[in-house]
């Protein structure tokens, strides 16, 4: 007798521990125990990313897919960083320090031409320039060539002198009677003081609502209305080996980006109300008016003409490395396809 109730009750047992496998297993996710939620977020690939400076209006749509989990849906952890120079972008993306990084795509081709810097593009962020020629309205400027005989501040960059002579001399202009002086960055300073009648390396998205908020009347003019071709201000970048190596995880981090920038476009006063909340107020403090005029700047520019935000075009890269050549910023021409790399 005791032995039938023994295996009557390891018959029990067994069907017992087979019922509760069996309902851990048919568990709504919402229910699994802290331990599964661990394995989950264990199985998440890292991505590291630097933006092109502190956070701003255009790094909205990464907040935003951090925020809302776009990130973890699409099995990637994502380590938002900030330049402490800034050349680090670049010089971390290609030394793999960073998975990617933000930068701007006549730099990435100077980098590759003149120094065999090995990034390259994987998508357009920002797909029209952002710097142009800002001045006060009452200086009664019309066009480039009115710059002749008056002083124009830039930051000391190189290509701020390229995209002035071509805009200048395409309006028929002589720009050796330009003179430019050296500002550094104090660029709104440099024009509401007198200092300099323009301005070139001064960003529509950001200086001019500044200059605006401060209730100064602004004009600019655009370096694609005068003789450059359309470049992209800003591109996401990472090393060729890391594109070898990581091109799934990229795909990935891509893909909730792209999400992200839906999301923006739909509901940018909630994007950049995520943003605000993901600020650097110590270094780099944001007005919310400044950054929703910014957006505003920047949304046209991030899908130009019906193009998908992100997509690359080989023929204007084509165009924008001929520009920097026939500038004298580089000596020889890269391989578009050496420059660039394709996301799904």
């Amino acid at each position: 007798m005791n032995k039938v109730f023994g295996t009557i009750l390891g018959f029990i047992l067994v069907l017992l521990l087979a019922a509760c496998a069996n309902g851990r297993e048919n568990l709504p996710e919402e229910s699994k125990d802290t331990a599964g939620e661990e394995s989950i977020s264990q199985e998440l690939t890292e991505v590291s990313i630097m933006l092109d400076w502190f956070p701003n209006a255009v790094h909205s749509y990464l907040y935003v897919a951090q925020e809302k989990g776009y990130f973890e849906e699409e099995g990637v952890k994502v380590d938002i960083q900030f330049p402490a120079n800034a050349t680090d972008p670049l010089n971390l993306a290609a030394a793999g320090k960073v998975t990617l990084a933000l930068y701007y795509q006549p730099d990435v081709i100077m980098a590759r031409a003149n120094e065999g810097v090995p990034v390259k593009s994987l998508a357009s962020i920002v797909r029209s320039p952002l710097n142009h020629i800002v001045f006060l309205e009452d200086k009664k400027i019309k066009s480039p060539k009115d710059l002749e005989e008056k002083t124009v501040g830039y930051p000391g960059i190189q290509l701020n002198e390229a995209l002035l002579k071509t805009m200048v001399e395409h309006d028929y202009g002589d720009f050796s009677k330009v003179e430019m002086i050296d500002v550094g960055f104090e660029l709104n300073s440099a024009i509401i003081t007198g200092n300099t009648d323009a301005v070139i390396g001064a960003f529509i998205n950001h200086e001019v609502p500044v200059l605006e908020q401060k209730a100064y009347d602004v004009n600019s003019f655009n370096p694609v209305d005068y003789g450059v071709p359309e470049y992209n201000e800003i591109v996401l970048i990472t090393s060729d080996e890391t594109w070898k190596e990581e091109k799934e995880a990229i795909q990935s981090f891509w893909n909730a980006a792209e999400k992200g920038f839906a999301f923006m476009k739909e509901n940018p006063n909630e994007a950049l109300e995520i943003l605000l909340n993901n600020q650097d107020e110590a270094n780099f403090p944001l007005d919310e008016e400044v950054e929703k005029q910014s957006l505003k700047v920047l949304l046209p520019k991030m899908e130009v003409g019906g193009t998908v935000f992100g997509s690359q075009d080989e023929e204007k890269w084509k165009e924008v490395r001929d520009w920097i050549y026939n500038a004298g910023l580089i000596e020889s021409k890269p391989e578009v396809s050496e420059m660039i790399g394709h996301l799904e």
